[in-house]
Formats: C-alpha cells, sequence, structure tokens
C-alpha cells in the first residue's frame, strides 16, 4: 500500500470522491501544511495556522497508480484559482499535493507542468513534502455517506460526485 495526501478545497469533497475509486483502501481527511501542531477544525476554519484541509489516501499501487489519482485530483476541482474552491475560501481549502517520496514529487512536478496545456489559467497548485498529517476530529470522517441529507452535501458534494461517476466510471468500485 501507498499513501496520497491532497488538499483541493473541502475535504468532505476529497474525501467523497476518493473514496469511490478501486484501490483506495482508506481515506481519512485531516490537515497539513501549517506550524500549529494537533490543529482542531476550528483553528484550522480560521484561517491562520497555516493549514490546508487535506485527505490522507491509502491505495494499493498494483490497482490504482498515483498518475490515476492525479488526473481524478485535477478533474474534480479546480487548480487554478487560487485558495479557493466554490464558496470556500482561505488559504486552509488551497490546491495542493503533499508528496511523500521523490518518485511522488517528480510525479506531482511532471503532471502539473503537463496539465498546463489543458487550462488556459496557470495552475496554482502546489507539491511539498508532507511534514505531518493530523486527522480531522471524528465527525468529518466519512462526512458524505454519514451526512447525506446535508444541504452542503447534496449542493457540492452530489453534483460533483456526479461529474467525478461519469468521467472515471472506468476507474470505480
Amino acid at each position: 500500500m501507498e499513501t496520497a495526501v491532497f488538499g483541493a478545497g473541502c475535504s468532505w469533497c476529497v474525501e467523497a470522491v476518493f473514496q469511490n475509486l478501486k484501490g483506495v483502501s482508506s481515506v481519512l481527511p485531516g490537515y497539513a501544511g501549517g506550524h500549529v501542531a494537533n490543529p482542531t477544525y476550528e483553528q484550522v476554519s480560521n484561517g491562520n495556522t497555516g493549514h490546508a484541509e487535506v485527505a490522507k489516501i491509502e491505495f494499493d499501487p498494483q490497482v490504482i497508480k498515483f498518475t490515476d489519482l492525479l488526473n481524478v485530483l485535477f478533474a474534480t476541482h479546480d487548480p487554478t484559482t487560487m485558495n479557493r474552491q466554490g464558496n470556500d475560501v482561505g488559504d486552509q481549502y488551497r490546491s495542493v499535493i503533499f508528496y511523500l517520496s521523490e518518485e511522488q514529487k517528480s510525479q506531482a512536478e511532471g503532471f502539473i507542468k503537463n496539465a498546463q496545456k489543458e487550462f488556459t489559467s496557470p495552475i496554482v497548485t502546489q507539491a511539498q513534502p508532507l511534514d505531518k498529517f493530523y486527522p480531522a476530529e471524528n465527525y468529518h470522517q466519512n462526512y458524505y455517506i454519514n451526512n447525506p441529507g446535508n444541504p452542503y452535501c447534496q449542493l457540492v458534494i452530489d453534483p460533483k460526485l456526479t461529474k467525478f461517476r461519469k468521467k472515471f466510471n472506468h476507474l470505480l468500485k
């Protein structure tokens, strides 16, 4: 098993998307990239911890490749919007790939460079080493699965999942 850590706006959205992929054994929302140890959701939401909302994805590289995960990441959020995804605004919602190895770093940087051809605006996604991952509080875990009637889930996550499922049907569980 390998691990990928991505930030792409609200971690509930990232978790809901990546949970659907074959080869992915777990997706854990959390926080990374900041300077505050053991941050809470409230601290991260205030935007002064330096942390991004992220999802830690455990996957089997024999079933799904890191580059497949990058393709899904770039297709399910806007990598050209600085510190914003929809109504979620602030550096805690930044587009970021936290790499865990030199191979992931090389793949992420190469992917970003090649993906730029597909976008008219500059890609702002950062690729940086993962220093520390902090799991989000329990109520954030499996948020979409546990709260399908929540307006955020219905208005933001449902349309994202519909688009995702059409494009990546071949990678679904």
